[in-house]
């Protein structure tokens, strides 16, 4: 039972990543391609990982597996931002069709606030 639970996160996690993968080339700017492969890789790769362990069960292989599936999620979200903020900083336009700057307000925000 394990394997075959095993098979579907893995299989569920591939589809992820694919997505993920089409959002990298579909998409028209950095934030936006952010944004699918951060969302899409982590939840894929964590999917993934997860499926291996089931696979493997409670060895040094598996435990490897939940490890690296813990650094993922505390790592990918974190770096994303920094990534995008750092595009930000340096200029990077957004696409055509994106409606809110938040990034954008808050600079402003704090360049208000060191004025006074």
């Amino acid at each position: 039972m394990n394997n075959i639970i095993g098979i579907i996160f893995i299989s569920i996690g591939l589809a992820f990543d694919l997505i993920g993968c089409l959002g990298l080339i579909r998409f028209p700017d950095v934030y936006n391609r952010l944004q699918a492969s951060t969302k899409c890789v982590t939840f894929g790769t964590c999917n993934i990982l997860f499926g291996a362990f089931l696979l493997l069960g409670f060895n040094t292989a598996g435990v490897k597996c939940l490890l690296a599936l813990v650094f993922l999620l505390f790592t990918s979200p974190t770096s994303s931002h920094a990534l995008a903020r750092a595009a930000h900083k340096a200029g990077e336009k957004l696409g055509e069709g994106s409606i809110c700057d938040e990034y954008k307000d808050a600079n402003s925000r704090e360049s208000n606030a060191n004025v006074r």
